[in-house]
């Protein structure tokens, strides 16, 4: 078994927003806990990422998945960490070269959040009432239930996201409310600011609320050590999910949703995928065994419906 000192801790790496930040303090938190070790035997490396350094643009328009993991695996090629720590919906389908995902938490609520200082829903908003959001995915579902509303790009963090509500830069917002849970903003749903969404209205990305820590493949001890962490059912879930992403090449660029639970050692998923303007969308559910089997079947499900003209 691996072994962490003060003089050779475990190298932990992650971006820097406090998002991040407080996701890699829990991973920490809990390897601690697990093996019984002091705080300074694993030490936080933040990095700054590509989609950290464009906040001033559309993801979309910058590039397709890997925008915030793309420089924390450099650091775990190089060694300069030994562990990343990611949202897992910002994760590539396919791990470069080398890299395994050697654990999965235990996922936090991943439905959205409906966030406005003015409405209290969807159904709420007048008609041509502005919604601020950077996903196409979001702006996609929104627009399929109400073409009449105006989107306008919005990116950055919550507090920023936020203020711009309050500056009337748009009526009302998204946000996950995993990112809302993890990072103390309860307050926003008591306040009666932040209305979580029911999965059947506003079907999540996928992977949505999971974190996943990536390491080297070599890394065998360390994938070990890293095991009490692992959170069987939702892995199957997000390998599901993932798998249905990948055989529709789905990234930044793509309205692609996706939802999986274990119940009673099956697995039920359901997909959709949209056009960027809601107009057009396929969508359906599936029952199985073996995740990837079912997302990949699930995809080319859609696939032969038609999908590929949908997403354009």
């Amino acid at each position: 078994m691996q072994s962490y000192s003060p003089q050779n801790p475990l190298k932990l790496g992650t971006r820097g927003s406090p998002l991040a930040l407080a996701q890699a303090e829990d991973v920490k938190a809990r390897i601690c806990s697990a093996h019984k070790l002091g705080e300074d035997c694993v030490e936080i490396h933040t990095m700054k990422t590509t989609g950290d350094q464009f906040t001033d643009r559309p993801l979309s328009a910058i590039g397709g998945k890997g925008l915030f993991t793309k420089e924390l695996e450099q650091g775990l090629y190089s060694g300069e960490i030994d562990i990343a720590v990611h949202s897992m919906k910002d994760v590539a389908t396919i791990l470069p070269d080398g890299l395994m995902l050697s654990s999965v938490l235990e996922r936090e609520d991943c439905r959205d959040a409906f966030v406005s200082e003015k409405y209290g829903s969807i159904a709420e908003l007048p008609n041509g009432a502005i919604i601020g959001t950077s996903s196409l995915r979001r702006k996609a579902q929104i627009l399929r239930q109400r073409p009449d509303l105006k989107i306008v790009e919005f990116r950055g963090l919550v507090e920023t996201r936020l203020q711009k509500l309050r500056d009337g830069v748009a009526d009302a917002t998204f946000l996950a409310t995993a990112g809302l849970n993890r990072l103390g903003r309860m307050d926003l749903f008591e306040s009666g600011i932040a209305h979580i969404i029911d999965d059947k209205d506003m079907l999540p990305a996928a992977a949505q609320g999971a974190v996943g820590i990536e390491i080297r493949k070599e890394d065998v001890l360390l994938h070990r050590f890293l095991k009490p962490l692992h959170h069987v059912d939702t892995y199957v879930a997000i390998i599901a999910e993932r798998a249905f992403l990948r055989e529709l090449d789905g990234s930044c660029r793509t309205p692609i949703a996706a939802l999986a639970n274990v119940e009673n050692d099956k697995i039920i998923m359901r997909g959709q995928v949209l056009s960027l303007d809601g107009a057009k969308f396929i969508e359906g559910s599936w029952k199985g065994s073996d995740p990837e089997a079912l997302g990949t079947q699930a995809g080319l499900e859609l696939l032969s419906k038609g999908a590929a003209d949908v997403l354009g």
